[in-house]
């Protein structure tokens, strides 16, 4: 990790679940924190345009995660993702 990395200040879990909270579901089933963590490794995300949901993340041993369009964080997903704050 480099120093310029964001450090989070704090993380909660995730009381309901939003746009956000399923992309934060994508990223860390990949194994990155979130969107910021992802983009300091990788370049680029592809987005389901209709959704904005994230189509596809390649992870850090380089396999890919593809995701539908339709929301794939099932409510007894939805308190186990972490929200960072920076």
């Amino acid at each position: 990790a480099s120093c310029t990395a964001l450090a989070p200040k704090s993380v909660h879990r995730a009381q309901e679940w939003t746009t956000e909270v399923e992309n934060l579901f994508r990223f860390q089933q990949a194994g990155y924190r979130d969107e910021l963590e992802y983009l300091q490794v990788q370049h680029g995300i592809d987005k389901w345009p209709e959704t904005g949901f994230v189509k596809k993340l390649q992870r850090r041993d380089n396999t890919f995660y593809y995701y539908s369009k339709k929301r794939e964080c099932h409510e007894s997903e939805v308190h186990k993702v972490k929200v960072y704050m920076y």
